[in-house]
């Protein structure tokens, strides 16, 4: 009985498929047609379409807080006296906290607020944007929006408006990646409707994305190295100071024999000596001081940078047109499946 039943299901199912078959052989002009149509649309999108570019460009952070060569030689003359100039590594950043920091708000709206010259006009990076991206020209056509200007002082609005820019550029436009797990080297790539935009936008992104790294992995050593620096000028002073004392009191004791006319003189000398060695060591301090920040300072070494003219982003006409008639082609089988199927159970 089961068997028969399957039979009468499979038979039912042939009718169905077969009388389908034949209303669509009926409506192929009409698919067709609409294939056609798409098809049109699909090479015509293609024509239309905006010109776009991609600036790549690849780094790697050389980190020089790892002794060696003339450095780790001083390191090594340096902890004799005790002193540590930077032979261990502070990991502030990591790898992947450098790819973070390329699209933080931060460095990007810092990269925006640049002056940089583009299309022959020198003008911010974010008013080169909301230009060639039509931000503007949407808000001349639309009277619900004012607006924002980025020359002089900056408002809320301008806030609203760079984070959307931030916003728009880590998602569709930025890319940032490691070339491989293997080396060390970083990808960065951005895409715009202008070339030289795109190449001026990346090169600059990496110059405060280097300043900010290279602020925060020399903070301490900068810091000791400003207070040594100010400290030594202190004590130079007071040196001056005591030396001339030390002079005029010594030519006024030149006759005088006994010790007691002589104390004045004997602090002095004793101040200047003090004073002498203070200075001395403080030098000292400072010349290492200055190693330690040139061994802790990373570089960025960029490998390869943009070149103008950029390679425009090719949009197949042949690949959209296809895509456009298997599209058309699609929605017009579906809609008379659907339609058949809406007769029928009507009929029914």
């Amino acid at each position: 009985m089961e068997n028969y039943t399957d039979e009468i299901q499979l038979k039912d199912i042939l009718i169905k498929f077969s009388e389908y078959k034949t209303y669509l052989l009926k409506k192929k002009f009409t698919i067709i047609t609409v294939s056609v149509f798409f098809l049109v649309l699909g090479i015509v999108f293609a024509i239309s379409a905006d010109k776009k570019y991609t600036a790549e460009l690849t780094f790697v952070v050389e980190d020089q807080q790892q002794a060696g060569g003339a450095l780790g030689s001083m390191s090594g003359m340096a902890s004799q006296f005790g002193f540590d100039i930077g032979s261990s590594s502070n990991t502030t950043f990591s790898q992947n906290n450098i790819l973070e920091l390329l699209k933080s708000r931060g460095v990007v709206e810092a990269t925006l607020m640049e002056n940089r010259k583009v299309n022959k006009t020198e003008d911010l990076l974010i008013e080169h944007y909301l230009y060639l991206n039509k931000i503007k020209d949407s808000w001349e056509t639309n009277n619900d929006i004012t607006s924002v200007s980025f020359h002089g002082i900056l408002t809320q609005d301008n806030d609203s408006v760079s984070g959307d820019v931030w916003k728009s550029i880590i998602e569709d436009k930025l890319v940032v990646e490691l070339q491989s797990d293997e080396a060390n080297i970083i990808n960065l790539s951005y895409t715009s409707v202008n070339d030289e935009f795109a190449k001026t936008f990346v090169e600059t992104l990496i110059e405060q994305m280097s300043k900010m790294y290279i602020t925060y992995q020399t903070a301490q050593a900068s810091n000791t190295l400003i207070f040594l620096s100010n400290r030594a000028d202190s004590v130079f002073m007071q040196l001056e100071i005591a030396e001339e004392e030390f002079a005029k009191v010594k030519d006024i004791n030149q006759r005088i024999i006994k010790a007691s006319g002589r104390l004045k003189e004997l602090q002095l000398m004793r101040k200047v000596e003090v004073l002498n060695a203070m200075y001395l060591e403080i030098v000292k301090n400072l010349e290492l001081s200055k190693l330690t920040l040139l061994n802790q300072t990373p570089i960025i070494q960029i490998i390869d940078k943009p070149i103008l003219p950029l390679e425009e982003e090719f949009k197949s006409k042949i690949a959209f047109g296809l895509l456009g008639a298997f599209l058309g082609g699609f929605l017009s089988l579906v809609f008379f499946i659907f339609r058949k199927l809406f007769k029928d159970a009507l009929s029914e």
